[in-house]
């Protein structure tokens, strides 16, 4: 049966997906507003198809550009975000290279970074300031890597620094929302750690089959966290606004696995209602 489901899945996506790619590819040449909105009404629909009862707790910046800073712990990371809100990603080189994948992140417009580059720091940092002066949310994974979903690792602060970007009539510094994402639930049963990995992608885990056994097995609860937004400025310093939002996204984190969000928040998502409608008070740090 898990293996119909995944063919069904990849039948699905291979009918729907190539003519939006092309459709994406023009939005994305001529620079049609609508090139941020269609990647987001494309990832919910895959959402649904996959399966993925999101339950978002807390509301996203409505307006203006934002920095989110989440944990990351899967490639349905990419899917669920999206589904939330329209965004871009900050992504690493690699992933440019990849096929298929890579085609999808350029089409999302993905600020790509080379890591090991620590002199080039400046330069993707401006090109990420560039692109929420132009009223983009980017999604920043701080962690540098994927994790096992049971924990957050350390936040690096480097790239933080795209917040001191000053925006608007009132020269505001950029808005930084702390973004928990966790995968809670199996097929309606409580997802433990010995099923997690099924879902959490990290190490040296090959991709193909890892996707391949995760669409066998869904459908999959998850939860996000979107916390309240702060800036640098409330914070005092680039570090410490690193320092903050990884408390945030950690507590967050331990609050969804252990049930500690509210239990009414985990029954909505999108096979309910919108996201912009199903929304709960946010998890604080």
């Amino acid at each position: 049966m898990g293996t119909l489901r995944a063919f069904a899945i990849l039948a699905a996506l291979t009918l729907v997906t190539p003519p939006l790619m092309v459709l994406q590819w023009v939005l994305v040449k001529t620079g049609a507003g609508f090139a941020r909105r269609l990647p987001h009404l494309y990832h919910r629909g895959v959402a649904r198809l996959l399966g993925l009862g999101i339950a978002v707790v807390g509301t996203p910046v409505a307006s203006g550009p934002c920095l989110m800073a989440a944990n990351h712990s899967s490639w349905l990371d990419i899917v669920v975000l999206s589904a939330v809100a329209p965004v871009s990603f900050v992504s690493k080189r690699e992933v440019g290279s990849w096929p298929i994948f890579g085609t999808f992140a350029r089409l999302q417009r993905t600020v790509f970074i080379d890591r090991t580059r620590r002199s080039a720091t400046g330069q993707f940092r401006d090109e990420m300031q560039s692109r929420l002066a132009s009223g983009d949310t980017l999604v920043l994974f701080p962690e540098g890597t994927s994790s096992d979903g049971n924990r957050v690792l350390p936040f690096k602060s480097a790239l933080m620094g795209a917040a001191e970007r000053t925006v608007g009539a009132d020269e505001h510094h950029v808005p930084v929302q702390p973004v928990t994402v966790a995968y809670t639930g199996l097929q309606g049963l409580p997802m433990g750690r010995a099923r997690r990995p099924f879902f959490t992608w990290y190490g040296d885990m090959d991709l193909a089959p890892h996707l391949w056994e995760a669409l066998k097995l869904g459908p999959v609860d998850v939860t996000v966290v979107l916390h309240e937004p702060v800036t640098v400025d409330d914070c005092g310093s680039r570090k410490a606004l690193a320092a903050h939002c990884e408390a945030a996204v950690r507590h967050g984190l331990v609050g969804a696995l252990t049930g500690g969000v509210e239990a009414d928040a985990l029954r909505s998502g999108l096979d309910a209602a919108p996201p912009e409608v199903k929304r709960k008070a946010p998890v604080n740090a």
